[in-house]
């Protein structure tokens, strides 16, 4: 039995002010689970209360000073031994001394600077977390407790469709359009393909949704494509003139905001990945990026209700007329 079993050890935990009333979301983990974190967005204060309970009443713990530190990193997975924090904020909770009793502390973070959203990926984790600690001489004490943060934008009225055209000299010519090129993570994508010149046998057609996780720099550039969503538009052989609708709702996937070039670290974008398919199994495809944002709760519409509006801006009055009756007849 070691020696140092018979000194006073403690237990920490940290508690936020708010946490009965603060919002909880789930967020993956690293092994691919799922938990749930108290939310956070930048600029709001973290504040709560770090508790040291002694485990043995009576006897005295010395310490060299206790600390609670608020910090963002991330972390690259092919060099886990080098954390590398863009944010790190400590608040000095007690001089080095000795409890003899439990004891709680107060701490608080004001309006914290939270520039990038909490993200976990194949090859990359951004986490922040407050981290308690209890600063001994042989083995230090600490606690920590991970939040989530997640990031609201605003994007101007100007927001462009996407036009592009897929050919194959006197074989294949097909146009297709998109209503707009940024999405809120709770869009719906509205478009419309045409068949403009069709000689060969297409037996399948599909839009699939893909992220790129994009780490490191230089010669050490790794990416990985994840297919987050498939749309199979048709099954069969489409005809010339024909055209094609398309309405792909976004809600229903597990997607982040576009993150670019994140401290210079990593980035994650997303693409629409149009694929046709021949009789042969030969594959066609063309792929355009679309930007993802994250849009606060404070307006909530009803998906029939967004199908509507993109409908009126792109598909025309008629159309947009019955799609408002049928949005009506759902909200009934």
């Amino acid at each position: 039995m070691s020696f140092f079993s018979f000194g006073q050890s403690a237990e920490i935990d940290i508690v936020l002010n708010d946490a009965e009333t603060r919002k909880k979301v789930e967020h993956k983990t690293e092994d691919g689970k799922k938990d749930k974190y108290f939310l956070f967005y930048d600029g709001e204060t973290v504040c709560g209360k770090v508790n040291v309970t002694l485990k043995n009443p009576g006897k005295r713990l010395e310490h060299q000073g206790i600390k609670i530190e608020f910090i963002g990193q991330i972390e690259l997975y092919y060099d886990r031994g080098n954390h590398h924090e863009f944010v790190s904020l400590v608040k000095d909770l007690a001089r080095p001394g000795e409890l003899t009793q439990s004891q709680t502390f107060d701490f608080e973070f004001t309006h914290v600077e939270k520039p990038y959203e909490s993200y976990t990926g194949q090859n990359v984790k951004l986490r922040y977390f407050l981290r308690a600690t209890i600063s001994r001489r042989l083995n230090d004490v600490s606690k920590e407790m991970d939040i989530v943060v997640h990031t609201l934008s605003t994007y101007p009225e100007l927001n462009s469709s996407i036009k592009m055209e897929v050919g194959i000299e006197d074989c294949l010519h097909i146009e297709f359009e998109y209503n707009k090129s940024k999405y809120h993570l709770k869009d719906v994508i509205v478009g419309k393909i045409y068949f403009l010149l069709v000689r060969i046998k297409v037996k399948h057609m599909e839009i699939d949704i893909i992220k790129r996780e994009t780490t490191g720099t230089g010669p050490n550039v790794y990416h990985e494509n994840d297919t987050i969503a498939k749309y199979e538009i048709m099954d069969g052989a489409p005809v010339r003139g024909e055209s094609i609708p398309i309405r792909l709702f976004l809600a229903g996937y597990e997607m982040t905001p576009t993150m670019r070039d994140i401290n210079k670290k990593f980035s994650v974008r997303y693409y629409l990945n149009l694929v046709l398919i021949d009789e042969e199994e030969r594959r066609y495809f063309k792929q355009q990026e679309i930007t993802l944002w994250r849009k606060g709760d404070i307006v909530r519409k009803s998906m029939s209700h967004q199908a509507v509006i993109a409908s009126q801006r792109f598909e025309g009055s008629s159309s947009a007329e019955k799609a408002q009756a049928q949005a009506k007849e759902d909200s009934n």
